[in-house]
């Protein structure tokens, strides 16, 4: 199988252009990019830095909503996070609760020294696993003055809790720990690391209907690319080892800038954002400029690339308000 669109999952249209950019994080790793800007532009532009789905790349929705956002006027840096498609960082397929949080402000490093753009105009948008990196990411730098997640996952709560918070014990971790540090044992003896697998194929028959929604983007024409981990041959399987251990959004609540939370109202992992966003607005006397949008009747993927059920009116207006 080959990605539609000579390495990406969805067309380039004729009044964005579209330019490879290379940047680096504070721990030295060379993040690669593309840089999508609404062509003939003046003056100094909003600038969104977007990242994800977990395992996904830049070529894939990250790419799609950056390249509709400058098409909306912004410019919009779409990336790979650390260990993964064309960006640096070894070993490869492996993610980091604080590298992967730390690379959106990477983004915004290069953002903000860019002279075409305002660097007071900055904002972040994380689709799946990378919106729990876009919040936590929103709680540590004051730099970003808005940011957007779209069908947020919270990996270090999935990976802790197992799905619904049905594995939360201490015995569960215990064993996932105890066979995940096997496998370091194994993967250090071999000099190799071993692959978990991407998205299960073929798909079983009777498969959940979140596996068949993720089967039917990242292995089928809508959604596969070639550097996809979840297209291929997934993350090592010692990745999820420091999500047992290091939760992300502790910090939630102290969020000052603007938030927008959407999910579909559908999707298996809508209690992800449901519960993000309490937390973030419990006590936080700056809860008036955030906002949870559930889209009726829309499932997780739906929000991946279904330019009908995005809600992009909706991400461009608030985008325009709070980096005004």
């Amino acid at each position: 199988m080959h990605s539609r669109y000579n390495g990406y999952s969805f067309p380039l249209r004729d009044a964005v252009e579209r330019e490879k950019v290379r940047f680096h994080n504070r721990y030295g790793i060379e993040l690669a990019g593309d840089l999508y800007l609404p062509k003939g532009f003046s003056g100094r532009l909003a600038a969104v830095a977007v990242a994800g789905p977990f395992g996904a790349v830049k070529e894939q929705c990250a790419g799609l909503y950056a390249e509709e956002l400058a098409g909306r006027g912004f410019a919009a840096l779409a990336f790979d996070p650390s260990f993964i498609g064309e960006s640096g960082g070894e070993a490869r397929n492996v993610a980091s609760p604080d590298i992967n949080t730390e690379d959106f402000s990477a983004a915004v490093d290069f953002l903000s020294t860019r002279t075409f753009l305002d660097p007071e105009k900055i904002g972040i948008l994380g689709i799946c696993g990378w919106g729990g990196m876009a919040l936590n990411a929103a709680a540590m730098d004051t730099r970003i003055k808005a940011t957007v997640t779209s069908t947020m996952y919270d990996m270090t709560r999935v990976n802790a809790r197992g799905y619904f918070d049905a594995a939360d014990s201490a015995d569960a971790r215990y064993e996932s720990k105890k066979a995940l540090n096997a496998q370091r044992t194994e993967d250090y003896r071999t000099g190799t690391c071993a692959r978990a697998g991407g998205v299960v194929d073929p798909l079983p028959e009777d498969a959940p209907f979140f596996v068949k929604d993720y089967y039917d983007y990242y292995k089928t024409q809508r959604g596969y690319t070639e550097r996809s981990l979840n297209s291929n041959d997934g993350w090592n399987v010692t990745s999820s080892l420091s999500f047992l251990n290091m939760p992300i959004l502790r910090y939630s609540n102290e969020i000052r800038s603007a938030v927008l939370v959407i999910h579909g109202e559908k999707a298996h992992s809508c209690y992800f954002s449901k519960d993000a966003f309490a937390d973030m607005v419990k006590d936080n006397p700056y809860a008036g400029n955030k906002e949870l949008l559930l889209i009726p009747g829309a499932v997780h993927t739906d929000l991946y690339d279904r330019k009908d059920i995005i809600p992009f009116d909706q991400i461009q207006r608030f985008f325009e308000v709070h980096l005004k």
